[in-house]
């Protein structure tokens, strides 16, 4: 039997993924947001922006998978603000580490 080959990290480029300023997001602070099947390929696709919870899980789901012009699109700079406290204890470490390198406000809220 070959050894088994260990998978590449899902943060292989994701720092090129995350925008350099809260600036550029131009996601809605309210409404239904429809997510392609390439990133919402099972379980929920819409979402409402109004509903903290659902949201959440947009936001979790955009940083995690999201291409940077996913995240420019979809996700809202001041959402992303009032929301990262509850994010950061729900996404892994080094990607909410990565964020706030890049990001250096979502360290302080």
């Amino acid at each position: 039997m070959s050894p088994t080959k260990s998978l590449p990290s899902r943060l292989i480029g994701a720092a090129d993924r995350i925008p350099a300023s809260l600036d550029v997001l131009a996601g809605p602070d309210h409404g239904r947001v429809v997510l392609p099947l390439r990133l919402a390929w099972s379980g929920l696709t819409e979402f409402d922006v109004d509903d903290s919870r659902e949201r959440l899980t947009l936001y979790c789901l955009l940083l995690d998978c999201g291409q940077h012009d996913d995240i420019v699109h979809y996700v809202n700079a001041e959402l992303l603000r009032h929301d990262w406290p509850r994010i950061r204890r729900l996404t892994a470490r080094r990607m909410t580490g990565l964020w706030e390198s890049r990001v250096p406000e979502l360290a302080a809220a």
